[in-house]
């Protein structure tokens, strides 16, 4: 198998679910798709809903600057379409971000707010 850019993202999302659930975050859903954006994964720990972008790049600072405002607005537009699609128990929602370096998975939480 090639790899390329798209077969290293979604194994950056697969191997990015499992960091997390040892973590203690309960998945929800992954490659959450609506008409306004796609969300990578959704996952619950405690009363807390995370909706998580995860990058795959050579060094943290590179992933941090791949997520622009306006893929933010995607992702924020598709969590209200989840969130209205859903019937789940939580008091806080959250965005995260998982970057996966060639070393290590870093762990943004709380990543931005919506406006």
């Amino acid at each position: 198998m090639k790899w390329t850019s798209y077969t290293k993202g979604l194994a950056a999302e697969y191997l990015a679910s499992l960091f997390l659930l040892f973590k203690g975050y309960i998945p929800q859903a992954r490659r959450y798709k609506t008409p306004w954006g796609e969300i990578d994964l959704i996952v619950k720990r405690g009363k807390t809903l995370v909706f998580v972008e995860v990058k795959k790049r050579k060094y943290l600072n590179c992933g941090l600057e791949a997520i622009t405002a306006k893929q933010r607005k995607r992702i924020e537009k598709a969590g209200q379409v989840y969130l209205g699609s859903v019937n789940i128990d939580f008091n806080t929602v959250r965005f995260d971000v998982v970057i996966a370096t060639p070393k290590r998975f870093y762990h943004l939480k709380d990543a931005w707010r919506t406006v």
